[in-house]
């Protein structure tokens, strides 16, 4: 099986880079629709270009965060920081900092006149907007007792903005406890639902002593293309659900050494990431699986056939991931050496989704085909065309590579803000697909066999493969030999 998704994620497609454009859109509007704030009054040194903020310092980025009397801060400026900070800063630190701004700006304000009274509490409900947005986008980062407790304090604080109604005190409540659920229905997911597939390693199971048919297999619970690169895509979905922009972001936070820096995180943050390359790799695996066990040449051309149809399937649904699993499980030595085997499979639809996947310029063939996808899910009218699931393994490529070719500092010291709203949003479109509600009914029977069929380790698939097909030269043969011998002995 494939190793750590951090590690392994650059190394599987390590000769590419990424090529794409500047998040022009975001730059642009970083306060679209808002009243800009003085930056003279305020912080005069972060760096506009043409008007797109592109750096700036720790204190000033935190300063433009804060909302005034006059000024909210645009929501695209608001998850970029909040993502990004924490390579900077640890989130009950930039909380601690927060608070000390609002405590100054509640001062200013708090001369005992009704006129002053007013701009109170609309500073109040500006910074409770602030803490709503926070908490609903990035929970996790009150998981620890020093968050909740600046949270805590700043609430205390704004809560006595309006202390004759209750109505501020109200919503802080309502807020805390959506935290609190939510933080709570994350715990409960990284409890481990399901142990990691280990592959077969048995000769009794691998070896092909017993007849054909009383082998289950993948056609014998769902015949049909379609419907099972629906159910794929429904168990896409819902892993790719329980990601979020925090667990994207550690990717640069854990790749960054930071000097040590304390905000780093710890490694338990990167589980979700973990779970769904797994998932990647026992859909690969299993697929291999499936081919190289059957033994009648006939049968086993019907099984390849049967997973390109599956794979063609799965493009025309938007759901990449799943037909570039299917590919590589495909594209296996143990596999792509069954040459009586793929002679007689109709190879013309196979040779169309490797022109998809072609690593070429960038896997430009695949980045183009995801962004038709794109483009078709943002003017869809229902759920079955908005459907958009990027090849993980690329995606999470691409961020690191934003990561590595940019600093995150400029010579002067100043945060190079520009690199970080590209990564935003690319993160920020794929929270966007993964929000879309699978329109596919689920069938337990189906996604049970999907998710607990044997699959087989790379020694036992090539093992298949060889009682298939025998060895054709001298390397094989002593391959074959010496693999035969090396089960057979296993205790």
């Amino acid at each position: 099986m494939a190793e750590p998704l951090c590690n392994s994620a650059v190394k599987k497609c390590k000769e590419t880079m990424p090529q794409t454009p500047i998040f022009s859109s975001m730059l642009g509007s970083s306060c679209s629709g808002q009243v800009q704030p003085d930056m003279g009054e305020r912080c005069v040194d972060p760096v506009y270009q043409d008007g797109n903020l592109v750096s700036g310092s720790l204190e000033a980025l935190i300063e433009r965060l804060v909302p005034t009397m006059d000024y909210y801060p645009d929501r695209t400026y608001i998850f970029t920081f909040l993502l990004s900070s924490r390579v900077f800063i640890h989130p009950h630190e930039l909380l601690a900092k927060v608070g000390q701004i609002c405590i100054k700006q509640k001062q200013q304000l708090e001369t005992g006149t009704e006129a002053e009274k007013a701009k109170l509490k609309s500073f109040a409900a500006k910074i409770i907007q602030l803490l709503k947005e926070w908490t609903e986008t990035f929970p996790y980062d009150f998981q620890d007792e020093k968050s909740m407790k600046e949270l805590k304090e700043i609430a205390h604080r704004i809560t006595q903005c309006d202390e004759e109604n209750g109505t501020v005190k109200k919503i802080i409540s309502q807020m805390t406890q959506n935290l609190l659920m939510a933080l709570s229905a994350r715990s409960q997911y990284q409890e481990i639902r399901e142990k990691f597939r280990q592959p077969v390693t048995d000769k009794g199971t691998i070896l092909k002593t017993k007849p054909q048919s009383t082998q289950k297999d993948i056609l014998s619970v769902c015949c049909d293309p379609l419907i099972l690169a629906q159910q794929l895509t429904y168990i896409e979905l819902e892993r790719v659900s329980n990601i979020y922009p925090e667990d994207l972001m550690h990717i640069v936070s854990h790749m960054d050494s930071l000097d040590n820096h304390k905000c780093r995180g710890d490694v338990t943050k990167t589980y979700n990431l973990e779970a769904y390359d797994n998932w990647f790799n026992c859909l690969s695996m299993l697929v291999a699986t499936e081919i190289c066990r059957v033994v009648k040449k006939k049968q086993r051309t019907r099984m390849v056939e049967f997973f390109i149809d599956v794979a063609r399937e799965c493009f025309n649904i938007g759901n990449f991931n799943s037909m570039m699993a299917i590919i590589s499980g495909m594209n296996l030595s143990p596999v792509a050496r069954l040459k009586k085997t793929w002679s007689k499979v109709k190879t013309a639809k196979f040779d169309v989704l490797e022109h998809h996947m072609d690593p070429s310029s960038n896997f430009c063939n695949y980045r183009t085909a995801l962004q038709g996808a794109a483009q078709r899910s943002q003017t869809a009218n229902s759920n079955r065309e908005k459907i958009v699931i990027p090849v993980f393994n690329l995606f999470i490529k691409d961020i690191y590579f934003l990561h590595k070719i940019h600093t995150n500092r400029l010579p002067n010291g100043q945060i190079n803000f520009k690199k970080f709203w590209e990564i935003s949003r690319q993160i920020h479109d794929f929270l966007t697909w993964k929000q879309v509600e699978c329109p596919f009914e689920k069938d337990k029977k189906i996604q049970s066999y999907l998710l607990t069929a044997p699959i087989y380790s790379e020694e036992a698939l090539f093992i298949a493969s060889f009682e298939s097909e025998g060895p054709e030269n001298h390397m094989e043969k002593d391959s074959w030999k010496t693999l035969r011998t090396t089960l057979l002995n296993r205790a």
